[in-house]
């Protein structure tokens, strides 16, 4: 057919691979996150990136190998903010958050020549993903999608009575930190797609959209994989020919089917 002609060009194909398996990984975390009410953690690592990749095009580094271990560093550090200076979990990440977005601003400022290039990562350019970073995304997703399933049980119980998890014998502390480096490292691969402003709707929106659906947990994690992904999937499509910004195409689609999800919700109700 025509209208699936751009699937021969190599930029849409790395764009739909890497998206792919981004957007399953936000997915899956994303629910984890949204059922912990640790929602707006994504926002906060997002705000991290920035000042991070800011700080690699500073230092004429490679920026998402620059971020990766700063954003790590930033998800655990609210972690041990909320359990050691006895935080709430939004005042954590708000700190964090306003830190990492302060540093990018100030680096954006006193640098020259690296501005156009943090634009890119504020508002995603997916559709511009090179062969380097198509394999760190894959590698990457590969990593953190077995250690989900391989700690399946472990999160499941984490997630829904964490006192009873470790009463369990589930070792709470060390797979706390584990989601939270996880979560960083999701954050910053979805950076790229829908850029730094928008990667906490990439995780909430397909979670909460799947919730007013599904009957339990299994249900609500494929309902979030599949609307992930075929959201990314006619963002693509859409923003190719309508010449519109990838990231937000996709994040609008999501709202799109929250609404439906939350309508068909409401009249099985009644």
């Amino acid at each position: 057919m025509v209208f699936f002609s751009f699937l021969r060009y190599e930029f849409i194909q790395r764009a739909y691979v890497a998206g792919s398996l981004i957007a399953v990984l936000c997915a899956m975390i994303g629910l984890y996150l949204v059922l912990r009410k640790l929602s707006l953690i994504g926002d906060g690592l997002a705000h991290v990136s920035f000042g991070a990749v800011a700080l690699g095009l500073w230092g004429g580094i490679y920026p998402l190998y620059a971020a990766l271990p700063v954003v790590i560093v930033a998800s655990l550090f609210i972690l041990v903010l909320t359990r050691r200076a006895t935080l709430y979990g939004d005042a954590a990440i708000g700190i964090v958050s306003s830190v990492g977005i302060a540093s990018g601003v100030m680096l954006a400022s006193i640098s020259e020549g690296f501005n156009v290039d943090l634009l890119g990562y504020l508002f995603g350019s997916i559709l511009a993903i090179g062969s380097q970073e198509l394999y760190l995304s894959v590698v990457l997703s590969l990593i953190v999608g077995g250690v989900i399933i391989f700690f399946y049980h472990d999160l499941f119980s984490l997630t829904f009575d964490e006192e009873y998890a470790q009463i369990s014998g589930v070792k709470v502390v060390p797979l706390n930190m584990m989601l939270m480096v996880l979560t960083a490292i999701v954050v910053l691969l979805a950076v790229k797609i829908v850029g730094i402003t928008l990667v906490s709707a990439l995780l909430i929106l397909p979670a909460v959209s799947a919730l007013q659906l599904a009957r339990n947990f299994r249900g609500a994690l494929r309902g979030a994989i599949f609307l992930a992904c075929v959201s990314l999937w006619m963002g693509i499509a859409l923003s190719f020919y309508s010449d519109l910004p990838t990231g937000a195409v996709i994040v609008l689609i999501n709202f799109l089917f929250f609404l439906l999800a939350y309508a068909i919700r409401r009249v099985k109700a009644r």
